[in-house]
């Protein structure tokens, strides 16, 4: 079994920065990709910043220019480093691992907010 935890999530005010952090633990083979995705309130789940086992990443029209996305594979760890926050950033974070099958997160939650 593979688990994984996020942690990093916190009140921020706008403009201010956060490193979101993700370690998988367990029975963990090849990770193909890693990524990110947030659940604002009363909105659909989205994917914020991906990255593949090849160091290929995308993000989300709304944090490119923003977010960075890096990987550590030595440590089966994603992060999320979020500059220029946005109340709009305000959501839950998950993080996702993709092996022989996707693993998720339980979420940390991001508050944007003076």
């Amino acid at each position: 079994q593979v688990q994984l935890v996020e942690s990093g999530g916190g009140l921020v005010q706008p403009g201010g920065s956060l490193r979101l952090s993700c370690a998988a633990s367990g029975s963990i083979f090849s990770i193909n990709f890693m990524g990110w995705y947030r659940r604002a309130p009363g909105k659909e789940r989205e994917l914020v910043a991906g990255i593949f086992s090849g160091g290929r990443t995308n993000y989300g029209d709304s944090v490119k220019g923003r977010f960075t996305i890096s990987r550590d594979n030595a440590k089966n760890t994603v992060y999320l480093q979020m500059n220029s926050l946005k109340p709009e950033d305000t959501a839950v974070y998950y993080c996702m691992m993709s092996m022989s099958r996707n693993y998720w997160g339980k979420g940390t939650l991001v508050t944007v907010s003076s």
